[in-house]
């Protein structure tokens, strides 16, 4: 499977990021916008967005042309510094992490979420045949996530181990987790033998695993939150938000007409994503993933709340938020959110 680049490189790219920050001076000046995203059809909002051209069309349709600078890194923890050192503007990551530097650059930063990517479940698979729940899993089992105790899918496990043992130990299952890029602990997954017996993972890479009669599905991300749910979303500093009001507009508005797209006309969508990602995946399996039922590309979040809540509760967050829309920019509190 071909990604737009290659993950051995991703620690000297998060290298680069990090150090040309270090020689920025000033404020972005309107006209740019460097935007990172992870692997996976959770993106494809964004695939659309770089496939059509969309920023460039509606900043031109603002009188800008606008240069956009497209990066791709694994794992929340990268995203966050790269955003934080201002190596990047935009950053992408599931709602956890984004909460997690909501809370922490709260009075100084204050970064906030632009837009939602979209709801999906999100699969925590085994080939290990004696694991049917969460009970089952013991020191022996190892779990693969993209970020490790921090990412979407550890914070996901942790709020059910909440559930099943108690508040007090929701890091239950962080001993046993290891940080692994999704393509990667698939492919563990599958070829088995490994350590990796087990992965919390995401489309497509969870339905290229489900094709192996060995691999079965213990736990969806939507039964931990009550239904349909956004996985990724989109971030950046208040700095960013303020400082390019028609950069970010056009942001806003080639995110927008991506759903649009990609709603109207599926079959292309998932070719789009084909092109974009270089991936190798059937086209037909690419069609079945943006068609299932339980994905909704949608900029508008949801069921996000819970997770705000909830990490609060259990001390992961300092900060408690009152709605969504306090960790969201106000361009996005037109929609039926939550």
């Amino acid at each position: 499977m071909a990604t737009p680049f290659k993950r051995s490189a991703l620690t000297l790219l998060a290298a680069s990021l990090a150090a040309s920050a270090l020689f920025s001076t000033g404020a972005q000046a309107e006209g740019k916008i460097s935007i990172a995203q992870q692997f996976g059809i959770g993106y494809l909002i964004l695939d659309v967005v770089r496939d059509q051209n969309l920023i460039e069309k509606h900043g031109k349709a603002q009188g800008l042309d606008i240069k956009v600078d497209w990066n791709s890194i694994s794992g929340a923890t990268a995203m966050n510094e790269a955003l934080l050192t201002g190596s990047l503007d935009v950053v992408s990551a599931g709602v956890p992490p984004m909460l997690t530097v909501w809370d922490r650059t709260k009075g100084k930063q204050n970064v906030k979420a632009i837009a939602a990517l979209g709801s999906m479940p999100n699969y925590l698979l085994t080939n290990n045949p004696n694991i049917k729940t969460l009970k089952d899993f013991t020191d022996k089992d190892r779990i693969a996530v993209p970020a490790a105790g921090v990412g979407f899918q550890s914070r996901t496990l942790q709020i059910e181990t909440a559930k099943e043992f108690g508040d007090a130990q929701y890091k239950k299952f962080d001993d046993i987790s290891v940080s692994l890029p999704h393509p990667d602990a698939t492919a563990a997954l599958i070829a088995g033998g490994s350590e990796i017996n087990s992965h919390f993972s995401s489309p497509p890479f969870q339905y290229q695993a489900l094709q192996n009669p060995n691999v079965h599905k213990v736990l969806s991300s939507y039964d931990v939150l009550g239904g349909q749910a956004t996985f990724n979303v989109l971030y950046t500093t208040e700095k960013f938000h303020d400082e390019n009001p028609k950069t970010y507009k056009a942001f806003y508005d080639a995110l927008a007409e991506a759903e649009k797209i990609i709603k109207a006309d599926k079959p292309a969508a998932a070719q789009a994503y084909i092109r974009v990602e270089q991936s190798k995946l059937p086209l037909a399996l690419v069609e079945q993933i943006v068609k299932d039922p339980e994905i909704d590309f949608t900029v508008v979040p949801q069921r996000t709340f819970i997770y705000a809540e909830k990490l609060q509760e259990l001390g992961v967050l300092k900060n408690k938020a009152d709605s969504w829309k306090d960790y969201f920019f106000e361009e996005a509190h037109g929609g039926a959110g939550s």
